[in-house]
């Protein structure tokens, strides 16, 4: 199987264009921003609940504790929120209603009790891509993304792998996208 697309800004636009003209804009925004901005996987952003992401004052958390039973291969680890995604995350939350503190944070069409499961949402984010046209874009490419971009921004492998929830820095290394444009910037610094 080969691996997801890394994403380009373009892209990026082109799907967050994209979704801002159908339905549940708003919802699917944050969710794949969540991939691009955090690296989580999709069934971590599937999972997530407004506890989570909201402290008892109701602000958005700089973090999320993710225990153990809710991660791949049953790692815990904790996801760093940046500003960008706690103003997304803000704009979200602030436009629903919230009847308890176990709801999930992303919602399907049939209930609001009701969650994406892995697959469904993989398989949301593959059409959403699709439609965009983005092709070779997959469930895994906003995650690919994340770990790509701050690389090429001089993050540290071991850096990546603990933002990444990676146990070994031979799985973050298998994700790093090297491009031409990063190739003629090293050159540069010889």
């Amino acid at each position: 199987m080969s691996q997801a697309k890394t994403l380009t800004a373009q892209e990026l636009d082109r799907v967050l264009e994209y979704i801002k003209t159908r339905p549940h804009a708003a919802r699917n925004r944050v969710m794949l921003l969540l991939t691009v901005w955090t690296g989580m996987r999709v069934g971590e952003v599937s999972a997530l609940t407004i506890n989570d992401i909201r402290t008892d004052t109701g602000e958005i958390k700089d973090e999320i504790y993710l225990a153990a039973e809710r991660v791949k291969y049953r790692h815990a680890r904790t996801v760093y929120i940046n500003q960008r995604m706690r103003e997304e995350l803000a704009k979200y939350v602030v436009g629903k209603h919230w009847i308890s503190d176990d709801q999930p944070l992303f919602s399907t069409q049939q209930s609001i009790r009701k969650t994406f499961s892995r697959n469904t949402l993989a398989q949301h984010f593959h059409y959403l891509y699709r439609k965009a046209g983005v092709s070779g874009a997959s469930s895994h490419s906003g995650r690919r993304t994340f770990v790509t971009t701050l690389a090429n921004k001089g993050v540290s492998v071991r850096l990546l792998a603990s933002l990444a929830g990676h146990r070994s820095i031979a799985t973050t290394q298998q994700y790093i996208d090297v491009n031409d444009d990063l190739k003629r910037r090293a050159v540069e610094l010889a």
